[in-house]
């Protein structure tokens, strides 16, 4: 563990599942913000940590206290065509530029940025979102990690949902051309983290009692004929697709969505004994790597439960990512040193050998090239 006790902020926090990511690895939350009242409901049920239950446009960083890592799972929007330092004056708001704001703002700007969003978020509106975000992102001094990660591939959850993780480090935007005490060096041998070899299976996290009756569909169900006649097993998740029922043929729950219990669309379905049903949102925050300690208030909705997790990080992907950033600061700011490499991760020297380190000279070469390529283009 580090000596060393990083301080975390977080935007667009939702239930907190970054936070909770962060804090399971000895990160310690300062801070978090959200505007969605119910969340915010949710949050304080789990969390003593202050709370920001303000729009964050209304938001002032030099009132916030300094942290180490700002998180945000921010919304996806186009962005201005005018280009990325004309978007902080764009009347439209971007909430990316509102994060940038405070970041600037504050009294000491964060050692790492730790961004994540939908699968698309790369390809938004032709490319020119992420192409912005990053140009932002190294106009501010700040070091880029990119990679679209997927539950199924990194957890031993069974859930397939692919998000977008943008990480970066202070002050190392060019990092290839320094020396090896960046924190970037380490992470890029850490980042993205080896695939897990296992996985739960689904009937490991649905419940084994019978559940509320209110989660049945019964045979007076509009769409009651069409899960008798396609659902047969009960070795997967099917979704209930407004008109038809789509079976997730891989034996993994589908990718939870914030708009799986409004109504006909993408409700996640069972069988069980008792017959065919809709998950419980205790079930799908199983499957966002929630454990049952994890509180779901009363007072909030069902709906609105099943809109939180499906807006949600799966947690235990988040603390793979915040463990590696842990040994990426610590490197840096600490007075552990460590060998990294894909396979693991081992706090002892590292002796390489004339063609490991042939192999790491390739690497930063291609990094250079692709940098000098991009700064061309």
């Amino acid at each position: 563990m580090s000596k060393n006790k990083y301080t975390v902020g977080g935007l667009f926090s939702g239930v907190g599942g970054i936070e909770l990511g962060f804090e399971n690895n000895g990160f310690e939350i300062l801070w978090a913000n959200e505007y969605d009242k119910e969340s915010c409901k949710t949050y304080r049920s789990n969390f003593s940590h202050k709370l920001i239950e303000e729009d964050i446009h209304t938001i002032k960083g030099e009132s916030l206290p300094a942290v180490d890592i700002i998180t945000a799972g921010f919304p996806c929007q186009a962005f201005s065509v005018a280009g990325y330092r004309d978007g902080f004056k764009d009347p439209r708001g971007n909430l990316f530029f509102e994060i940038m704001r405070l970041v600037d703002e504050l009294q000491e700007k964060p050692k790492v940025l730790f961004l994540e969003n939908v699968k698309n978020f790369y390809t938004h509106d032709g490319g020119n979102t992420y192409k912005v975000v990053h140009r932002t992102l190294e106009s501010f001094g700040y070091s880029v990690f990119t990679e679209i990660l997927n539950t199924a591939d990194y957890t031993d959850i069974p859930q397939n949902r692919e998000r977008t993780f943008i990480i970066c480090f202070k002050d190392e935007v060019d990092w290839t051309l320094n020396d090896k005490s960046e924190c970037s060096w380490q992470f890029d041998n850490l980042f993205p983290p080896p695939k897990s070899d296992q996985r739960l299976h689904i009937r490991d996290i649905l419940e084994k009692k019978k559940v509320d009756k209110r989660f049945y569909y019964g045979k007076s169900a509009y769409m009651y004929e069409e899960l008798k006649k396609h659902m047969k097993s009960r070795d997967t998740v099917y979704q209930w697709r407004r008109k038809y029922v789509r079976e997730n043929k891989s034996g993994m729950c589908p990718t939870l969505t914030a708009n799986m219990g409004t109504g006909g669309h993408n409700v996640p379905l069972i069988i069980d004994d008792w017959g065919f049903r809709k998950l419980t949102p205790r079930e799908c925050f199983r499957f966002q790597g929630y454990d049952d300690l994890y509180k779901l208030p009363e007072d909030v909705a069902t709906s609105h439960l099943y809109k939180q997790v499906g807006n949600s990080v799966t947690v235990p992907l988040i603390e793979r990512l915040a463990k590696r950033v842990k040994i990426a600061l610590d490197s840096k700011y600490g007075k552990k040193k460590y060998q990294t490499g894909k396979v693991g991760i081992i706090e002892k020297p590292v002796n390489k050998t004339g063609l490991e380190l042939f192999i790491d000279c390739l690497k930063r070469l291609k990094k250079l090239f692709l940098k000098f390529f991009k700064i061309k283009v």
